[in-house]
Formats: C-alpha cells, sequence, structure tokens
C-alpha cells in the first residue's frame, strides 16, 4: 500500500505544475456531487459516475454476489469493472453496493500537494441538536455493562451513541466531503448513496483489509485518547495511551481476533509484539499493522473483510454476546455505521475500511454517530467524553458544537 511522499516529493511536485499528481485527486474531490461514489484511500482516490449495475441482496454469500456482478459487467462489456459502496454492521442486511456506468482514478490526496489548501469553512447554520442516547443514559448503559463483565458474562463491547441534526438548509455534502478530506488527508474518506437522497460520508481512520496480489494488510485500532490543543498535553496524553494497561489490553484482544481471522486464509502472517499510534485531528490511536500473505490468490479482499467483520474493535468480545448487549444498550439501528465501506475487483484486490467517524445526509438532516470500547476497567464519564471527542470531526466540518 502506498503512503504519502515526503517533503521532498511535494517541493518537486509544486515546483513542476506537469506532475501527475497535481491536482489530480482534488479535481475528483471537486467534482463530486450528491448520488455519485467517492472514495479516498492512502493507495487511490476513485470517484464513480451513474450505476452500471447493483449487487443484489439474495442468500448467497455477499462475496460471492460481488463476485457475479463483477463478472456479468465484464461480460457486459465493462473493461475493469469495481465495485464500490458500503456493507451494514449487520451483514445480513442489504448492502449498498455497485458497478458505476463511469469511473474515474487518481493517486491518493496525500500525493497531491493542492489538498493542503484550506476548504471554505462552514456557512452559518441554526443547527438543532439531539443526543441519542442522551450523555447521563449512555453513562448508565456504560455502567451496566461494566458491572455484567465483573460478573463474567463477556469481556468487552462497543457501544455507541448518535446526534441528530437538523436545520433549515439541506446538508451540504459536497462542501462537507472537501472539509473532511482536507483536515485528514491521510485516512479513509467518502460519500457514497445509501437510498434515495441519503448519503453516508466520513473520514474513517482504521483500515480494515487489503489485498493487492497476495499481499494482506489489516491496521485494527483499538484503545484511544482525545487530542490536545495544547501541545504539551497532546504529547503527555499520547505517552499514556502507550502505558495504559485498560487499554493495551483492549488493543491486544482485536489483534488477536484479527490474526485469529486472517490465519487461515494466509500462508504467513506478521504480528507486531506491541502496538503504536496514529492519530487524527480529533484522537490518537493505538495501532497495529497486521500483513500477511495469501495461500490462494482466489481469495478476495472482500472475503477477507467479511470474515474479519465485525472485530472487537466495533462489536466486542464473546461476538455474539456483545451483539446482544448492543441491541439492549443502543436506542437506533446502527446501519451502516461499523460496518464497512471500500472497492473490490475483478481480481480480487480491493481495500475496505471500518465505517467509523461517519454520519449519514439526508435533506436538512445529518446523523452522527460515534462509539467506544467497554471494557471491566471502563468509566462512563471517560468513555462518554471519547464519544463526544469523536463527534469533534463531523461537527467541525458542519460548523456545530455540542
Amino acid at each position: 500500500m502506498s503512503t504519502a511522499p515526503d517533503v521532498a516529493t511535494h517541493a518537486a511536485a509544486l515546483a513542476d505544475p506537469t506532475h501527475p499528481a497535481v491536482g489530480a485527486a482534488t479535481a475528483l474531490l471537486a467534482d463530486y456531487g450528491p448520488g455519485a461514489r467517492f472514495l479516498g484511500t492512502p493507495s487511490r482516490t476513485v470517484l464513480g459516475h451513474g450505476t452500471h449495475s447493483e449487487v443484489p441482496h439474495d442468500d448467497r454469500p455477499l462475496a460471492a454476489r460481488v463476485a457475479g456482478t463483477l463478472a456479468d459487467a465484464r461480460a457486459a462489456g465493462v473493461e475493469a469493472p469495481v465495485v464500490i459502496g458500503a456493507v451494514p454492521f449487520d451483514q445480513s442486511a442489504p448492502a449498498a453496493l455497485a458497478v458505476p456506468e463511469a469511473l474515474r482514478d487518481a493517486p491518493p490526496l496525500a500525493a497531491d500537494p493542492l489538498i493542503a489548501l484550506p476548504a471554505e469553512p462552514p456557512a452559518a447554520a441554526d443547527w438543532r441538536i439531539r443526543q441519542v442516547p442522551a450523555p447521563d443514559a449512555y453513562g448508565s448503559a456504560v455502567a451496566a455493562a461494566v458491572e455484567r463483565m465483573w460478573r463474567g458474562e463477556f469481556s468487552k463491547v462497543v457501544l455507541a451513541r448518535t446526534l441528530e441534526l437538523d436545520s433549515a438548509a439541506p446538508v451540504d455534502v459536497p462542501a462537507m466531503l472537501q472539509r473532511l478530506a482536507r483536515r485528514d488527508p491521510t485516512g479513509y474518506t467518502f460519500a457514497l448513496p445509501t437510498g434515495p437522497g441519503r448519503t453516508l460520508i466520513g473520514a474513517s481512520p482504521e483500515l480494515l483489509v487489503s489485498r493487492r496480489g497476495r499481499r494482506v494488510v489489516a491496521n485494527p485500532l483499538a484503545g484511544s485518547v482525545p487530542r490536545s490543543d495544547d501541545l504539551a498535553e497532546d504529547v503527555r496524553r499520547a505517552a499514556a495511551l502507550l502505558q495504559s494497561s485498560k487499554d493495551l489490553h483492549e488493543h491486544a484482544v482485536v489483534v488477536h481476533a484479527v490474526h485469529q481471522a486472517l490465519a487461515p486464509h494466509c500462508a504467513d502472517m506478521t504480528v507486531p509484539a506491541q502496538p503504536t499510534l496514529t492519530r487524527t485531528a480529533a484522537m490518537w490511536h493505538l495501532s497495529t499493522t497486521v500483513t500477511g500473505t495469501l495461500a490462494s490468490p482466489a481469495t478476495s479482499a472482500l472475503e477477507l473483510a467479511c470474515a474479519l467483520h465485525p472485530t472487537p474493535a466495533v462489536c466486542g468480545t464473546p461476538t455474539a454476546t456483545a451483539r446482544e448487549v448492543i441491541r439492549e444498550s443502543e436506542p437506533f439501528d446502527r446501519g451502516f455505521f461499523t460496518g464497512m465501506v471500500g472497492w473490490g475487483d475483478a481480481s480480487g484486490d480491493g481495500e475496505w475500511v471500518v465505517t467509523i467517524r461517519c454520519a449519514e445526509a439526508e435533506g436538512s438532516a445529518l446523523r452522527l454517530y460515534a462509539g467506544a470500547g467497554v471494557v471491566a476497567a471502563s468509566e462512563p464519564e471517560a468513555e462518554t467524553a471519547e464519544t463526544a471527542a469523536k463527534f469533534r470531526t463531523f461537527l467541525a466540518a458542519v460548523g456545530a458544537e455540542l
């Protein structure tokens, strides 16, 4: 997987306006409009227009339905068909995946020097905000989960809450996408249709899995702390996260689950013994990059993603119990939140990303999602504060505050 270029490469690109990276990715970002499919990753930027074919919802495994759709598209004359879209948290629910009628490709956003130009600030809006559940109710759900963990019923659950925003004017999704992409250009930015007039938009820091040829990469994130505007405090928080027994344990559980899920599909794997730190504009995260070599080239990226999903980073452990706790505790349907978004091609290559730091926009309404990993050492106030910090990415993008 490619990464952002170094400073010298940036300087060379700026000095040479014919450099292929200059303006290529940001042009796709600028050309995004409602109903299109935009996805920016550390390896590529893609923009799809129109719908050649949709992945059907039936009893076949999702990966088989996608493979069939891609094969049919190629037989119909699409030279290099790619499926792009979103899969819900509940894999049995209908996905929003399609082969675009037209697909444009560019280098990653981080390789385009023009991404450093600031986005237009959000226009003034009188947002009405409703917290679901309310912070005290969310804290009570965390406390109840912790009590059950101490009784030995399960070891981790990820509990989420939402913000329902509404204003007089329609949500400006293209402008919001600009601000999200320019705020964290090295992450995974997306805007994808999930229904008539409805768009899933986000800027996720977490790669579920990618496959290029026989190389497999997963990058689980678990254990996090809000950033600080004060540099010294920000560094202190990062250092404390690396030494936090609670967060290190939470992270180790997720890495173990990723290892166990990928191992049957890989001839060899590399799993670092200790996590490192990764950051977004709002959060510090513990991060581990797991790599492997596929045992069979027939295994697609989406098959690997379906084997991994849901990891303990978005659900909990054991999975079945955590799912039940989520159903009992969250007064809303997660929909596509904590599902996966990404792309896959007919060769089996692809990138699938955990759908976090996201919202769904429809008309003048915007629904934001954020979750926190709850373990036996969790404190309700801290987990509520963590979700509030995670909301910051979107609140800043629309000019709203809690």
